[in-house]
């Protein structure tokens, strides 16, 4: 692996542990403190806990089954032509 791999990966463990992070302390520790407190001025609306979650999973489906049915779509018409 080069060195721009490297750094591509090294950012998304970065991204991805930020991300880890903010949700953690977003959907556990949050609740836990008062609400006029200022830290909760960092965090989106705990509505959204869930909703964002169930939304990148939807996206995440449509993009392997629309993977799936284009792999599956190729494989049928390169079986016809043979």
């Amino acid at each position: 692996a080069t060195g721009a791999d490297h750094a591509v990966g090294l950012g998304l463990v970065g991204f991805s542990l930020l991300l880890f992070t903010y949700y953690t302390i977003w959907v556990i520790v949050l609740p836990f403190v008062d609400s006029d407190h200022v830290v909760h001025s960092y965090f989106l609306p705990p509505e959204y806990s869930v909703i964002l979650p169930g939304i990148a999973a939807l996206i995440l489906l449509l993009c392997v089954g629309t993977f799936i049915g284009i792999v599956t779509w190729k494989n049928r018409k390169s079986k016809k032509v043979n």
